[in-house]
């Protein structure tokens, strides 16, 4: 397989990010002006490169983000399996003391490396990483060199545990902020990190 650089930008802001709220993969948020700001900075960092593909998940806010600076005749292609992770009934909701605790003993669990474990009936980052590497198959085997692919917070520290070969438990080490981005590099037959966190053009 020849040689790719995949950059993995987080989704520019939404009403739901200002306000705390809870947003996973059953929240259909557009982004906000400040998103559309964020995405249009994160454009002109990428003006000299030619992305050959660009990738997002199903949901609008990538959409609307990559659409602030793609140019057209780029293909976009949206998958699902880079949907955000569910937060189950906790969802469109704000987040109140107990649903905080929910969330911290969720993530802690996590970190101790106890990933069948998840927020309101809602998806483990095992099944996040599932539905994830259907997508980057497709990823893999389309044409050109230069990726974009535009997602989500907590799905992308999942993507860059796995595909990095970090064990999911590390999730937390892959920060991030709207419309930050990573870059992977990928030859031979693995990943490496090229770019961590960017957000020098925020």
């Amino acid at each position: 397989m020849k040689s790719k650089t995949i950059y993995i930008l987080r989704h520019g802001e939404t009403d739901f990010n200002k306000k705390g709220m809870v947003q996973g993969r059953g929240v259909n948020a557009s982004i906000n002006e400040a998103g559309r700001e964020q995405a249009r900075k994160a454009g002109l960092s990428f003006r000299d490169i030619h992305f050959d593909q660009v990738f997002t998940s199903a949901l609008i806010r990538t959409k609307e983000t990559v659409g602030q600076f793609v140019q057209n005749g780029t293909q976009v292609t949206a998958l699902e399996g880079f949907d955000e992770i569910s937060w189950g009934n906790q969802e469109g909701k704000v987040a109140s003391y107990d649903a905080k605790n929910l969330y911290a003993d969720t993530v802690n669990g996590w970190r101790r490396g106890e990933l069948h474990l998840n927020v309101g009936g809602g998806e483990n980052p095992i099944q996040v990483m599932e539905r994830q590497k259907k997508a980057m198959q497709l990823v893999m085997e389309a044409d050109g060199e230069n990726i974009l692919i535009c997602m989500h917070g907590r799905a992308m520290r999942v993507l860059l545990c796995w595909t990095l070969n970090y064990p999911l438990n590390f999730m937390d080490g892959f920060p991030h902020a709207n419309c930050s981005y990573y870059v992977l590099g990928y030859r031979g037959s693995s990943f490496y990190l090229k770019d961590f966190n960017q957000t020098r053009h925020l």
